[in-house]
């Protein structure tokens, strides 16, 4: 047998004699009180406590990166650049993000999966509060530091979702990663909100970037003292699975054989490309849409008219919320009488939104409530997605964190979107 020392080169992979259907989120698992209890010696309450610190710590992470695109246009004359120039932002970002996400799956399967996020976490903490004090000349400076908050979340945004599945099994579990998940909207439009406030009562946006580091210190000291580290699989091994030892490369291959995570890592990528340009350069868009017609003035310095940024900001929060309890919902009452309800609900969701958004895109120019009303319409629908595409990778296949890095590395993809300058928006 090999020694301990070379353990660190394989990680442990779960096999099970049972089959669980893709399609249904946990449908093929016991509905019995035990299912749905903690699958470890770790407590109900300490369990919960857990699930209210990652959620905290995940709100933080899509309110900071969102606050950069709730202050762009400030930003843009404060740097002078351009549409392009300043879409380098948010590229550089999902680029980190995209690349280290495998790299901390790798890692999360093999070492403590706690401090990986502990050192991800400060490292966000750090670059993040950096990055609010580069001067105007030094823009170069800026795309580096957001290019290592990338770094820092990815880190987080791969291992915390399993922290959870590893800590509640069935239904619950389905409800632990709803509760985990609806923070990525809600925190998105607060990243809108907060930043145009701090930087419209301040008049510097740069004093936007520094509220969610110092509300990470917070989370911070939470993820050291109150989340516990679950064994790896504990949920599932409450089911009758085994472990059994494997390379990365194993790892990778069996989950490029399973359909279920290749077509739901594709499905996510798709989303993601449009949510991602939509997410950054909305504000913009629509507040040049109300120069087009005449109802503002165009922005010439800085503090910039925020009105967007909140508008914006409280239809990402509203929808995100009630796409996902909906999306949850709508999926509990079919997955007993429809086997594959899960990805059909996304399906159509994902369909549904792209009407809204081409439509919303046409009436810009001539109505800025119409425009909002279908953003909103699409939003919600795209939003019944996030819950229950997490579901899916926890319940197609056992092979722990490093799913989720590389479901990271697609939904990463969109960052070339971010990269189109808006070039029609630039003749006005």
């Amino acid at each position: 047998m090999a020694s301990n020392e070379h353990r660190p080169k394989t990680r442990l992979s779960l096999r099970s004699n049972k089959t669980i259907p893709y399609g249904s989120m946990s449908s093929e698992q016991p509905d019995s009180d035990a299912s749905s209890m903690q699958t470890t010696s770790i407590s109900q309450r300490r369990s919960y406590i857990a699930v209210a610190v990652l959620c905290y710590i995940n709100l933080l992470n899509y309110m900071d990166r969102y606050t950069i695109a709730g202050v762009l246009s400030s930003i843009q004359n404060f740097f002078k650049i351009s549409d392009s120039t300043s879409g380098l932002l948010q590229t550089v970002f999902i680029c980190s993000f995209m690349f280290l996400a495998p790299v901390f799956g790798y890692l999360g399967d093999r070492y403590d999966r706690k401090l990986l996020m502990i050192a991800g976490l400060i490292v966000w903490i750090g670059t993040s509060l950096g990055s609010s004090f580069v001067s105007n000349s030094h823009f170069w400076v800026l795309v580096l530091t957001r290019a290592l908050v990338g770094t820092g979340e990815a880190s987080y945004s791969t291992i915390a979702p399993t922290i959870i599945g590893d800590l509640f099994t069935g239904n619950q579990r389905t409800l632990m990663i709803s509760f985990f998940y609806i923070f990525i909207p809600v925190g998105s439009g607060l990243g809108y909100i907060m930043g145009a406030t701090v930087a419209n009562a301040t008049g510097d946006w740069r004093w936007a970037l520094r509220i969610s580091p110092a509300l990470g210190l917070l989370g911070l000291l939470l993820l050291m003292f109150l989340i516990p580290n679950p064994p790896r699989g504990a949920s599932d091994t409450q089911g009758g699975a085994t472990l059994e030892s494997t390379s990365y490369i194993d790892d990778i291959k069996y989950l490029l054989k399973n359909r279920s995570f290749v077509w739901s890592s594709l499905g996510v990528t798709a989303m993601a490309f449009v949510t991602g340009a939509l997410a950054f350069w909305t504000p913009t868009f629509l507040s040049r849409a109300q120069v087009t017609q005449g109802l503002r003035l165009p922005c010439k310095e800085e503090p910039c008219n925020p009105l967007d940024s909140y508008i914006f900001g409280a239809i990402t929060v509203v929808t995100g919320v009630v796409g996902v309890f909906l999306g949850t919902f709508i999926s509990k009452k079919l997955r007993d009488r429809l086997p594959n309800a899960d990805p059909l609900i996304c399906a159509v969701g994902m369909l549904s939104s792209s009407p809204c958004f081409f439509i919303a895109i046409i009436l810009a120019g001539t109505s800025i409530p119409a425009t909002y009303t279908f953003i909103a319409i699409g939003e919600t629908l795209l939003s019944l997605n996030w819950a229950i595409l997490a579901d899916i990778l926890l319940e197609s296949d056992s092979r722990g964190i490093t799913d989720y890095g590389l479901s990271s590395f697609g939904r990463c993809r969109k960052s070339i979107s971010h990269r189109c300058d808006l070039r029609r928006s630039e003749k006005h």
